[in-house]
């Protein structure tokens, strides 16, 4: 993934911020282990996923405290917790070790996502191969999953998860951009994104660009609808 140096700086910056929080908050054990740092495979899926994805740190909660059926205590890599939606998210780093598991420990993995759902958290596993080689994919499901379990319900953004992922891109872009472009950002289907485009041109969501000569058509997005400066740090 290639990474322009200001958007590096701009993500050192807001991860560093977001991990003292983390740990000025956390309490015993999760202090610990936030001190020592999160893992490379965790920190990969905060820049290349989850900031790319969405631009801040909000609502997401790092080696996360749970309480297994046991009344064991368990770490959790990520959990994002808004509007009543409990999301935990796993990183799998079955390139380094996770072909080295014995019997007992495979057993166990299973178990602490059981114990995960049958306490009413929904679950997204992400492995490192994904994280690495394809990134936009893993941030498409998070995007889905968000948008289907209502965790996204900001007034300024419309309610489908697709209408959400092509406003944040432009916004995150902020230049005008065709479908295909958009297509290329996302991952997604030109076709589809074509439609969902056009329909949030027609919703008055995203205005079509002037382009000169050019027979491509390009949007931007609609200062009107939204606020281009909302973007957390």
């Amino acid at each position: 993934m290639v990474v322009s140096k200001e958007t590096d700086i701009a993500f050192e910056n807001a991860y560093g911020r977001w991990l003292q929080e983390q740990i000025r908050t956390a309490k015993a054990g999760r202090k610990q282990k936030l001190q020592q740092g999160l893992t490379f495979p965790e920190k990969l899926f905060a820049r290349n996923v989850w900031w790319t994805a969405f631009g801040n740190f909000d609502h997401l909660h790092a080696q996360y405290e749970v309480r297994d059926f046991k009344d064991g205590v368990r770490y959790v890599d990520f959990v994002y917790i808004k509007n009543g939606i409990r999301l935990c998210i796993e990183i799998d780093p079955f390139g380094t070790h996770g072909h080295n598991l014995s019997r007992w420990n495979f057993d166990d993995n299973l178990d602490r996502q059981n114990d995960l759902v049958l306490d009413d958290w929904k679950v997204l596993r992400f492995s490192l191969d994904q994280i690495q080689e394809k990134p936009r994919k893993c941030q498409q499901k998070l995007q889905q999953g968000l948008g289907k379990w209502g965790a996204v319900r900001d007034p300024m953004l419309p309610s489908n998860p697709i209408d959400q992922a092509i406003v944040a891109c432009m916004l995150r872009r902020e230049e005008p951009l065709s479908p295909i472009e958009v297509s290329r950002e996302l991952g997604w289907h030109r076709s589809t994104i074509a439609r969902h485009m056009d329909k949030l041109s027609t919703n008055n969501r995203v205005l079509i660009a002037k382009s000169g000569n050019s027979r491509i058509t390009k949007y931007t997005i609609n200062p009107a609808r939204h606020n281009v400066n909302k973007r957390g740090g």
